[in-house]
Protein backbone atom coordinates (compact mmCIF):
# COMPACT_ATOMS: atom_id res chain seq x y z
CA UNK A 1 0.00 0.00 0.00
CA UNK A 2 1.34 3.43 -0.95
CA UNK A 3 1.31 6.01 1.82
CA UNK A 4 0.07 9.53 1.14
CA UNK A 5 2.91 12.03 0.71
CA UNK A 6 3.88 14.27 3.60
CA UNK A 7 2.30 17.70 3.32
CA UNK A 8 3.21 20.61 5.59
CA UNK A 9 0.86 23.22 6.93
CA UNK A 10 2.33 26.48 8.19
CA UNK A 11 1.01 28.13 11.33
CA UNK A 12 1.23 31.89 12.00
CA UNK A 13 4.04 31.53 14.56
CA UNK A 14 6.26 29.63 12.12
CA UNK A 15 5.46 26.08 13.14
CA UNK A 16 5.36 23.61 10.22
CA UNK A 17 3.11 20.64 10.92
CA UNK A 18 3.73 17.45 8.95
CA UNK A 19 0.61 15.63 7.80
CA UNK A 20 -0.39 12.68 5.66
CA UNK A 21 -3.90 12.98 4.26
CA UNK A 22 -5.62 10.18 2.39
CA UNK A 23 -8.63 11.42 0.39
CA UNK A 24 -11.72 9.28 0.41
CA UNK A 25 -15.46 9.04 0.62
CA UNK A 26 -17.66 7.66 3.34
CA UNK A 27 -19.53 8.85 6.37
CA UNK A 28 -16.62 10.56 8.16
CA UNK A 29 -12.91 11.34 8.00
CA UNK A 30 -10.79 9.30 10.40
CA UNK A 31 -8.16 11.33 12.29
CA UNK A 32 -5.30 9.65 14.17
CA UNK A 33 -3.70 11.51 17.10
CA UNK A 34 -0.37 10.07 18.31
CA UNK A 35 0.82 9.71 21.88
CA UNK A 36 3.50 11.59 23.81
CA UNK A 37 6.84 11.67 21.95
CA UNK A 38 5.30 9.48 19.24
CA UNK A 39 4.48 10.18 15.60
CA UNK A 40 2.20 9.29 12.72
CA UNK A 41 4.32 6.35 11.50
CA UNK A 42 3.63 3.89 14.32
CA UNK A 43 1.97 0.49 14.00
CA UNK A 44 -1.51 1.64 15.05
CA UNK A 45 -1.44 4.68 12.76
CA UNK A 46 -0.34 2.59 9.80
CA UNK A 47 -2.94 -0.10 10.51
CA UNK A 48 -5.70 2.50 10.60
CA UNK A 49 -4.40 4.08 7.40
CA UNK A 50 -4.47 0.69 5.65
CA UNK A 51 -7.98 0.15 7.01
CA UNK A 52 -9.04 3.53 5.57
CA UNK A 53 -7.42 2.77 2.21
CA UNK A 54 -9.21 -0.59 1.92
CA UNK A 55 -12.57 1.05 2.58
CA UNK A 56 -12.01 4.20 0.54
CA UNK A 57 -12.39 6.39 3.64
CA UNK A 58 -10.58 9.70 4.12
CA UNK A 59 -7.92 9.72 6.83
CA UNK A 60 -5.64 12.33 8.37
CA UNK A 61 -2.44 11.66 10.32
CA UNK A 62 -0.11 14.30 11.73
CA UNK A 63 3.01 14.92 13.79
CA UNK A 64 2.77 17.49 16.56
CA UNK A 65 5.34 20.32 16.45
CA UNK A 66 8.73 19.15 17.67
CA UNK A 67 7.98 15.50 16.88
CA UNK A 68 8.36 13.26 13.83
CA UNK A 69 8.66 15.24 10.61
CA UNK A 70 7.25 18.50 12.00
CA UNK A 71 9.46 21.49 12.76
CA UNK A 72 10.41 22.81 16.16
CA UNK A 73 11.92 21.54 19.40
CA UNK A 74 10.21 18.84 21.40
CA UNK A 75 11.11 20.72 24.59
CA UNK A 76 8.89 23.62 23.46
CA UNK A 77 5.84 21.40 23.17
CA UNK A 78 2.87 21.78 25.48
CA UNK A 79 -0.48 20.05 25.55
CA UNK A 80 -2.20 23.29 24.52
CA UNK A 81 0.20 23.76 21.59
CA UNK A 82 -0.31 20.20 20.36
CA UNK A 83 -4.08 20.58 20.57
CA UNK A 84 -3.67 23.69 18.38
CA UNK A 85 -1.49 21.75 15.92
CA UNK A 86 -4.08 19.01 15.53
CA UNK A 87 -6.97 21.46 15.30
CA UNK A 88 -5.19 23.45 12.59
CA UNK A 89 -4.51 20.33 10.53
CA UNK A 90 -8.14 19.26 10.83
CA UNK A 91 -9.42 22.70 9.83
CA UNK A 92 -7.07 23.02 6.85
CA UNK A 93 -7.33 19.52 5.40
CA UNK A 94 -10.70 18.00 6.25
CA UNK A 95 -14.35 18.70 5.67
CA UNK A 96 -17.52 17.29 7.16
CA UNK A 97 -17.95 14.73 9.93
CA UNK A 98 -14.97 13.36 11.86
CA UNK A 99 -14.09 10.30 13.88
CA UNK A 100 -11.13 10.94 16.16
CA UNK A 101 -8.78 8.14 17.21
CA UNK A 102 -6.36 9.07 19.99
CA UNK A 103 -3.53 6.90 21.30
CA UNK A 104 -2.33 7.49 24.89
CA UNK A 105 -1.83 11.28 25.20
CA UNK A 106 -3.58 11.52 21.82
CA UNK A 107 -6.69 10.33 23.65
CA UNK A 108 -6.49 13.43 25.87
CA UNK A 109 -6.07 15.65 22.81
CA UNK A 110 -8.97 13.81 21.16
CA UNK A 111 -11.30 14.75 24.02
CA UNK A 112 -10.39 18.44 23.82
CA UNK A 113 -10.89 18.50 20.06
CA UNK A 114 -14.27 16.81 20.46
CA UNK A 115 -15.33 19.58 22.84
CA UNK A 116 -14.04 22.24 20.42
CA UNK A 117 -15.59 20.67 17.29
CA UNK A 118 -18.89 19.37 18.66
CA UNK A 119 -20.75 19.94 15.41
CA UNK A 120 -18.30 17.79 13.40
CA UNK A 121 -17.10 14.98 15.65
CA UNK A 122 -19.36 11.93 15.31
CA UNK A 123 -17.37 9.40 17.33
CA UNK A 124 -14.28 8.82 19.48
CA UNK A 125 -11.85 5.91 19.60
CA UNK A 126 -9.56 5.97 22.63
CA UNK A 127 -6.57 3.60 22.45
CA UNK A 128 -5.00 3.32 25.92
CA UNK A 129 -6.23 6.90 26.34
CA UNK A 130 -4.33 8.89 28.96
CA UNK A 131 -6.30 12.04 29.91
CA UNK A 132 -4.92 14.02 32.86
CA UNK A 133 -1.66 12.07 33.02
CA UNK A 134 0.16 15.13 34.36
CA UNK A 135 -1.89 14.48 37.51
CA UNK A 136 -1.90 10.71 38.13
CA UNK A 137 1.20 9.90 36.06
CA UNK A 138 3.73 11.76 38.22
CA UNK A 139 4.76 11.14 41.81
CA UNK A 140 4.98 14.02 44.30
CA UNK A 141 8.77 13.75 43.95
CA UNK A 142 8.49 14.05 40.14
CA UNK A 143 6.35 17.15 40.48
CA UNK A 144 8.78 18.69 42.94
CA UNK A 145 11.64 18.07 40.50
CA UNK A 146 9.70 19.74 37.69
CA UNK A 147 9.01 22.80 39.80
CA UNK A 148 12.63 23.01 40.96
CA UNK A 149 14.52 22.15 37.76
CA UNK A 150 12.01 22.99 35.03
CA UNK A 151 12.41 19.53 33.51
CA UNK A 152 12.28 15.85 34.38
CA UNK A 153 13.87 12.89 32.63
CA UNK A 154 12.63 9.37 33.29
CA UNK A 155 13.79 6.06 31.86
CA UNK A 156 11.90 4.83 28.81
CA UNK A 157 10.30 1.49 29.79
CA UNK A 158 10.76 0.30 26.19
CA UNK A 159 14.52 0.87 26.19
CA UNK A 160 14.73 4.09 24.18
CA UNK A 161 16.19 7.43 25.20
CA UNK A 162 15.18 8.87 28.54
CA UNK A 163 11.78 10.54 28.29
CA UNK A 164 11.76 14.30 28.82
CA UNK A 165 8.93 16.22 30.46
CA UNK A 166 9.22 19.99 30.73
CA UNK A 167 7.64 22.25 33.32
CA UNK A 168 5.79 24.01 30.48
CA UNK A 169 4.18 20.79 29.29
CA UNK A 170 3.29 19.71 32.81
CA UNK A 171 1.72 23.07 33.68
CA UNK A 172 -0.25 23.09 30.42
CA UNK A 173 -1.57 19.62 31.16
CA UNK A 174 -2.60 20.60 34.67
CA UNK A 175 -4.62 23.50 33.25
CA UNK A 176 -6.39 21.20 30.77
CA UNK A 177 -7.44 18.32 33.01
CA UNK A 178 -10.84 16.79 32.25
CA UNK A 179 -11.55 13.93 34.62
CA UNK A 180 -12.72 16.12 37.52
CA UNK A 181 -16.08 16.84 35.87
CA UNK A 182 -18.51 15.68 33.19
CA UNK A 183 -17.06 15.55 29.66
CA UNK A 184 -19.85 16.97 27.50
CA UNK A 185 -19.63 14.71 24.47
CA UNK A 186 -22.78 12.85 23.44
CA UNK A 187 -21.65 10.74 20.47
CA UNK A 188 -20.52 7.10 20.54
CA UNK A 189 -17.20 6.35 22.23
CA UNK A 190 -15.13 3.19 22.01
CA UNK A 191 -12.26 2.73 24.48
CA UNK A 192 -9.64 -0.01 24.05
CA UNK A 193 -7.40 -0.69 27.05
CA UNK A 194 -5.10 -3.47 28.21
CA UNK A 195 -5.37 -4.80 31.75
CA UNK A 196 -1.58 -5.16 31.76
CA UNK A 197 -0.95 -1.49 30.95
CA UNK A 198 1.57 -0.25 33.52
CA UNK A 199 1.82 3.25 31.98
CA UNK A 200 -1.91 4.06 32.00
CA UNK A 201 -3.72 1.95 34.61
CA UNK A 202 -7.04 0.53 33.50
CA UNK A 203 -8.64 2.57 36.28
CA UNK A 204 -8.07 5.67 34.13
CA UNK A 205 -10.24 4.13 31.40
CA UNK A 206 -12.95 3.38 33.96
CA UNK A 207 -12.85 6.99 35.19
CA UNK A 208 -13.06 8.26 31.62
CA UNK A 209 -16.03 6.00 30.87
CA UNK A 210 -17.82 7.36 33.92
CA UNK A 211 -17.09 11.02 33.11
CA UNK A 212 -18.23 10.96 29.49
CA UNK A 213 -21.80 12.25 29.16
CA UNK A 214 -22.58 10.00 26.21
CA UNK A 215 -24.94 7.08 26.82
CA UNK A 216 -23.02 5.03 24.24
CA UNK A 217 -19.59 4.41 25.77
CA UNK A 218 -18.06 0.94 25.46
CA UNK A 219 -14.82 -0.09 27.16
CA UNK A 220 -13.06 -3.14 25.72
CA UNK A 221 -10.48 -4.43 28.22
CA UNK A 222 -7.94 -6.71 26.55
CA UNK A 223 -6.49 -9.46 28.71
CA UNK A 224 -2.75 -9.07 29.11
CA UNK A 225 -2.64 -6.00 26.90
CA UNK A 226 0.16 -3.53 27.57
CA UNK A 227 0.29 0.15 26.74
CA UNK A 228 1.33 -0.13 23.12
CA UNK A 229 -1.59 -2.35 22.01
CA UNK A 230 0.25 -3.26 18.81
CA UNK A 231 -0.10 -7.05 18.81
CA UNK A 232 -2.12 -8.42 15.87
CA UNK A 233 -5.19 -9.30 17.97
CA UNK A 234 -5.02 -5.87 19.64
CA UNK A 235 -4.86 -4.12 16.28
CA UNK A 236 -7.87 -6.15 15.16
CA UNK A 237 -9.82 -4.96 18.21
CA UNK A 238 -8.96 -1.35 17.35
CA UNK A 239 -10.04 -1.77 13.74
CA UNK A 240 -13.33 -3.41 14.74
CA UNK A 241 -14.10 -0.39 16.91
CA UNK A 242 -13.19 2.01 14.10
CA UNK A 243 -15.51 0.08 11.77
CA UNK A 244 -18.31 0.26 14.34
CA UNK A 245 -17.96 4.03 14.71
CA UNK A 246 -17.95 4.54 10.95
CA UNK A 247 -21.12 2.49 10.63
CA UNK A 248 -22.80 4.58 13.34
CA UNK A 249 -21.75 7.77 11.51
CA UNK A 250 -23.72 6.84 8.39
Amino acid sequence: MTQPDIHFIDLPDGRRIATRFRPGEGPATLVFLPGYASDMEGAKALALDAFAAERGIAMLRLDYSGTGSSSGRFADGTLARWIEDAGAAIDRLTQGPLILAGSSMGGWIMLHLALQQRERVRGLLGIAAAPDFTDWGFTPEDKATLRRDGRLQRADPYGGEAQLTTLGFWQSGEQLRLLHEEIAFDGPVRLIHGDGDTDVPVGVALRLKARLRSADVQLNILKGGGHRLSEPHEIRAILRSADDLLELAR
